[in-house]
């Protein structure tokens, strides 16, 4: 089984170099999987590519772009 790096949104803005509102939104777009719910919402960094940063500033220089939609799982309740 793959290990999981979980981290809160603030910590996966700061690795992809992006605001911390494409994170939520890339989760309801079911581009990132996303553990628990509200507040306890974290996303596993394994999944997820790094921003690329200047090696002495830590700047970001290319923002990690939007990972591919994946499918959902079909709903145990649809028709």
């Amino acid at each position: 089984m793959a290990s999981l790096a979980l981290a809160t949104a603030a910590d996966v803005a700061y690795w992809t170099g992006r605001p911390v509102g494409t994170i939520w939104r890339w989760a309801s777009e079911g581009r990132i999987k996303v553990y628990g719910k509200g507040r306890n919402a974290r996303y596993d960094l394994m999944e997820i590519d790094p921003a690329k940063r200047d090696k002495e500033t830590q700047k970001v220089i290319t923002p990690t772009p939007p990972p591919k939609i994946k499918k959902r799982e079909a709903s145990a309740h649809a028709a």
